[in-house]
């Protein structure tokens, strides 16, 4: 007797009303999705009670009763204390914040950092509920990314992606780099800014603050360890005091015979192309055309190296500036001062 021979790749899958071949769910896909949605929802109801609408009313617009611009923030202790971005608040004469249960205060700006683009306001109440900042070293690339704001004034838009990239640099409005960015594909558009990326917990892993145009899901936030530290700082001070020593620069490519003669590391550095008279850089007795290649031992291959240096330098503290004048390698004792205030 000849055995039966099944056909098994006569068997099709089920077919949608398009005639598209379509896998059925399983039970365990949608317990997948179902797992997803409840953290997703979980972790925006533990937020939205701490994150605020902003609305800033400039000096000189015509109409007070309409505001200039505003964002996003977020209360991060329960006395009326908020994060938000700098660039929210800037020029701002008055300030209005509004609560998720509606209620509105007037707010009053703490302190402003233009180089992180972060600043922290204070409205006049108490007993609020305050998000938790987490650790944002413990973020990890692939991990679930909620951002929370208003939008075009589309108050508590709620939006899901992921972590893209880690170590992000950003280019704040001073031109100075913003270290540590978090990168995610949860949609931002304007008036997002300030408000908080949050991980599946609720916890506050970063603080929105740009997108790139025309691109589609390159979104930023800065990470909320430098939020923390930020924030401490403009609570403590008012503003952030960096170093400074007068000088502008470009980067350069030195020549290998530079770097073979010297034994240097990177083959870049930092030319000297102008210093302020009077300066701490010039009073050391740095020169323009000089090369700096070292910051206390530290290797400058460019501007965002020195910028990063004098952000932990401590004015008045003495450092070493290795610099090459010519062929000659020579180390000048510069003393940053206090960073002139932005206005």
């Amino acid at each position: 007797m000849k055995p039966k021979l099944v056909r098994v790749l006569e068997e099709k899958p089920p077919r949608d009303a398009t005639g598209i071949g379509a896998q059925r769910a399983t039970p365990q896909d949608a317990g997948l999705l179902d797992a997803y949605s409840a953290a997703v929802a979980g972790a925006a109801e533990k937020i939205s009670p701490a994150v605020v609408n902003i609305r800033v009313f400039h000096p000189r617009q015509p109409d007070q009763r309409r505001p200039a611009g505003g964002g996003s923030g977020f209360l991060f202790t329960p006395d009326g204390f908020i994060l938000t971005n700098s660039h929210v608040v800037h020029g701002a004469a008055r300030i209005v914040v509004t609560l998720l249960d509606g209620r509105h205060f007037e707010a009053d700006v703490i302190g402003s950092d233009p180089d992180t683009d972060l600043a922290v306001i204070r409205i006049g109440a108490g007993g609020l509920t305050a998000a938790l900042l987490g650790d944002s070293r413990a973020v990890r690339v692939g991990q679930i990314a909620i951002a929370i704001g208003s939008p075009y004034g589309f108050d508590y838009t709620v939006t899901a992606g992921v972590v893209s990239a880690l170590g992000r640099s950003l280019r704040s409005v001073s031109g100075r780099l913003i270290d540590d960015v978090i990168q995610t594909d949860a949609a931002l558009n304007p008036g997002n800014s300030g408000g908080p990326l949050v991980n599946s917990r609720g916890e506050v892993i970063g603080v929105n603050t740009a997108t790139i145009l025309p691109a589609q899901g390159l979104c930023f936030a800065i990470a909320a360890n430098t939020a923390r530290y930020i924030a401490g700082r403009l609570l403590r001070d008012g503003r952030i005091r960096r170093g400074y020593i007068g000088l502008a620069g470009q980067n350069i490519v030195l020549p290998r015979r530079l770097v073979r003669l010297h034994q240097l590391g990177p083959e870049g550095a930092l030319l000297v192309a102008s210093l302020e008279p009077g300066g701490p850089a010039e009073k050391a007795g740095m020169r323009e055309q000089d090369l700096i290649v070292a910051w206390d031992g530290r290797a400058i291959a460019g501007i965002e190296d020195l910028q990063r240096a004098l952000s932990e330098a401590h004015p008045g503290a003495p450092v070493t500036v290795t610099v090459i004048r010519g062929t000659e390698k020579l180390a000048l004792e510069v003393i940053p001062s206090d960073r002139p205030v932005r206005r």
